[in-house]
C-alpha cells in the first residue's frame, strides 16, 4: 500500500474555465445610451473576473457592507460575498446614472460639498 496521494496533472489544474470567444469577430460594443438602457445593467454575478481594482473603505463602510451581506443571508436567504454586493451596487448606480443623468443619485452625491 502506497502513501502517495494521486494529484491531478498540469492539464487539469490549468484548464480553461471561461468559454473561448471568437477573437477574429468580437461582438460590437453597445454605444447608444438608449440601447444600453434597453439591455439593462446587472452585476456580473459569480464568475471569473478579468479585471481588478482596489478600493479603500473606512472601517464604518466595511462594517456596513458586512452587515448588509449578513442581512441578505439572514433575512432574505441570499448567500453572497462582499464582492458580489459591491458589483450589484455598482450596476444599480450606473443604471441610475444612465437613466437619470444629472438627476441621478451618483451625480447628486458627488456634487455635495465636502465629498
Amino acid at each position: 500500500m502506497t502513501r502517495r496521494v494521486a494529484l491531478p496533472g498540469a492539464a487539469e489544474l490549468f484548464r480553461t474555465t471561461v468559454p473561448r470567444t471568437d477573437h477574429a469577430n468580437p461582438p460590437e460594443p453597445v454605444r447608444d445610451s438608449a440601447a444600453q438602457q434597453a439591455v439593462g445593467r446587472s452585476g456580473s454575478g459569480r464568475r471569473k473576473h478579468d479585471s481588478k481594482i482596489t478600493v479603500y473603505v473606512s472601517d464604518e463602510e466595511l462594517l456596513g457592507l458586512e452587515q448588509a451581506r449578513l442581512a441578505l443571508r439572514a433575512h432574505h436567504g441570499i448567500a453572497v460575498d462582499r464582492g458580489r454586493v459591491v458589483r450589484e451596487a455598482v450596476a444599480v448606480v450606473l443604471a441610475d446614472l444612465d437613466e437619470n443623468g444629472a438627476d441621478s443619485v451618483l451625480v447628486q452625491r458627488l456634487r455635495e460639498p465636502g465629498e
